[in-house]
């Protein structure tokens, strides 16, 4: 039995709300690059505790994801709101995490290891291949974490105003998405974790 709607249909509304939210994300998450507090906020533990931190939530996501698919599979519906409700709740506190590590910590290229922005022929060689593949990797996981963001609140909206065969629709698109950015976001921080100043 499916559960009963927690939220009243107002498409117009969500849309205005997921399309704000999104945007506002969005346009946060590209200013980091721009402007970080990195060096001139002395803060009292490793700033990149924050990675750490944003590798366990992408991991615990990944792992949520897939007990809400199998919960959903065993019509276990309550359950698997439940266990997509946390994960949309981590992305969250993963969203104010990663800010955090990027206002404080700044940005970190793989290679880098004297410490000077840029890499040196000898930084290159040393990265290697590893490099490419690293690169590989954050280029399609960031865009993607970019482009769900809108398609999963979506997929809540529609779960939580009884639109179940809208929701099946959207998350057959957006789960396996939402996996890769999660497990991706795991893979990401053990590859340039070493390069942490």
């Amino acid at each position: 039995m499916f559960p009963a709607s927690t939220l009243q249909k107002n498409d117009a509304k969500a849309k205005w709300l997921i399309g704000t939210f999104s945007i506002i994300v969005f346009a946060t998450v590209s200013v980091l690059g721009k402007y970080n507090l990195a060096g001139k906020v002395i803060v009292p533990f490793d700033v990149h505790f924050f990675a750490l931190a944003n590798a366990i939530i992408n991991g615990t996501v990944a792992i949520l994801l897939i007990a809400g698919l199998l919960a959903v599979k065993k019509n276990n519906y309550e359950l698997h709101k439940k266990l997509m409700l946390t994960a949309m709740v981590l992305s969250v506190l993963f969203l104010v995490s990663y800010i955090c590590h990027h206002l404080l910590a700044g940005e970190t290229s793989y290679g880098e290891t004297d410490g000077i922005k840029g890499l040196s022929d000898i930084e290159k060689s040393a990265a290697g291949g590893g490099r490419s593949l690293y690169l590989v990797i954050l280029i399609t996981h960031i865009p993607l974490a970019g482009i769900g963001l809108p398609f999963i609140l979506f997929a809540a909206y529609r779960a939580l105003t009884g639109e179940y065969e809208k929701h099946k629709k959207i998350v057959r698109i957006i789960w396996p998405l939402w996996l890769y950015v999660a497990v991706t976001g795991v893979i990401v921080y053990v590859m340039i974790g070493p390069y942490y100043k």
